[in-house]
């Protein structure tokens, strides 16, 4: 796509330090082949562009999602429980889908992700097979629904193709994990071969996590991942139970195991990583694997507050997910990264919101295969995002003027812009959204799926019926 945008400002953070950022004000933003090819501050919107009126930062990346998980938004609020009793409800949603459903849910929880800001989604996929693991005409039917599905609403899409063997630690599938598992990991890598990829859709692996891929199988998911030079995902440590289990059965951690196979590095990313040893974070960040935090989902099922800032300071970039959709908003899972760790160790400023937002953009698309996506500069995608400075959040004394004058557009930008937008704004504030210089998001309505709210009660009601 070609075109021409202008922004009120723009924020040039991820081409900085981790600490620090930059805020340009009427950024002329020129697009050829859904690539950003100039950038010049300091001008006055012309004619034939697009105004994006508000702060621009580069699409957001959601590095963790499991879009059926969509489904359970308030359900699971009932009484009380833990991970374990909230995956029993979770395991009711994933025997009823059909890839028609699934299509259909997913292309409105990927419209949603949209008004949020976000541009690409890593989505963990697991749910396979038809119930029972009998395998459709299609083997991939369901992962081609996802595919298909962010085609529609108009987003990136890494399917992160995920190998699921046992329900635990050797032990056999249970019946609703069936649906899951492809039984070898030799079986799983000759059906995600035959996935191929789109202009909008990368294919990635996934390990579960230790529970459900035996240790004689992760190489199998590694050796597939480093012949494509894939990104490959694991859930880490997000329960005790785990880490006594991996104990148990192998006598190390889940990274340590990890690692002993190979799997860690600069293509890995280990999602949650709650509950680690000082060896695995030394691991994690020697080895430069990504971690992706989704505090929203963590603190949602109780799981606890990981130690990302440890893991960064030992050399992990940082990234975020949604995970299971108990609110799809990346602005709330950058600040509550912040604010968990405040809760913590009772001291603030942990990250600047150049850092957080960084996480989010810079860092997060890589982990998914992107690396020419999540920065405003020439060469990378032109994936724009558009935060409102005029809502009821986000309102300051310059972002709330409203004037095209040049010397108004050469001034310094809102004071605190970026602050305000990781700590205050929330999706709600995102106006519009570009992706490849297609405009998917306007004044906030989705150009593609015009009612998303319509299109999710549609989709919730068939998955619920």
């Amino acid at each position: 796509m070609n075109g021409r945008f202008w922004a009120r400002y723009a924020w040039t953070g991820a081409l900085g330090s981790l600490e620090s950022g930059a805020l340009e004000s009427g950024v002329l933003i020129d697009v050829s082949a859904g690539r950003i090819v100039s950038l010049q501050a300091g001008s006055a919107p012309p004619g034939d562009a697009v105004v994006l009126d508000g702060l621009v930062i580069p699409g957001l990346a959601n590095a963790h999602s499991h879009a059926f998980h969509r489904a359970l938004r308030g359900a699971t609020q009932l009484g009380g429980g833990t991970f374990w009793t909230w995956r029993e409800t979770m395991y009711r949603v994933a025997v009823r889908l059909t890839p028609d459903e699934y299509l259909e849910l997913a292309r409105a929880v990927y419209a949603e992700m949209a008004l949020a800001g976000i541009t690409c989604v890593g989505e963990f996929h697991y749910l396979h097979h038809a119930p029972g693991g009998v395998a459709y005409d299609d083997p991939n039917a369901m992962g081609e629904a996802l595919i298909e599905a962010a085609a529609q609403a108009g987003i990136r899409i890494t399917l992160l193709d995920t190998c699921y063997l046992s329900s635990g630690f050797g032990a056999p599938p249970d019946e609703t994990q069936l649906r899951f598992s492809d039984g070898s990991g030799e079986a799983w890598a000759e059906r995600v071969s035959g996935l191929k990829e789109r202009d909008h859709a990368r294919v990635g692996a996934a390990v579960h996590s230790v529970r459900a891929v035996p240790a004689d199988q992760l190489e199998v998911v590694g050796a597939w991942a480093e012949q494509r030079h894939a990104p490959i995902h694991a859930h880490v440590s997000e329960q005790p139970a785990e880490n006594e289990g991996c104990l148990a059965a192998y006598g190390v951690t889940p990274t340590r195991l990890l690692a002993d196979h190979g799997l860690l590095g600069p293509r890995t990313t280990a999602v949650h990583a709650t509950h680690l040893t000082a060896q695995d974070i030394a691991l994690l960040g020697g080895s430069t694997t990504t971690v992706c935090m989704c505090p929203t989902t963590e603190r949602d099922l109780a799981d606890g507050i990981g130690p990302a800032r440890e893991v960064q300071a030992a050399g992990s970039p940082l990234s975020l997910g949604s995970d299971s959709q108990a609110v799809i908003d990346l602005f709330e899972e950058a600040r509550a990264m912040e604010l968990n760790e405040r809760l913590r160790t009772r001291r603030r400023g942990h990250w600047t919101a150049d850092a957080l937002l960084r996480a989010a953009t810079a860092d997060g698309h890589p982990s998914l295969g992107w690396p020419e996506a999540g920065r405003l500069e020439v060469g990378a995608l032109a994936d724009l995002v558009t935060i409102s400075l005029d809502s009821v959040r986000t309102a300051s004394s310059l972002g709330s003027v409203r004037t095209a004058s040049l010397d108004f557009v050469r001034a310094a930008g809102p004071p605190h812009g970026v602050e305000t937008a990781v700590f205050a704004a929330t999706s709600a504030d995102v106006s519009d959204v570009v992706r490849g210089g297609r405009v998917i998001v306007r004044r906030g309505v989705h150009q593609l799926v015009p009612d998303v709210a319509g299109a999710l009660r549609q989709a919730l009601a068939r998955v619920a019926a």
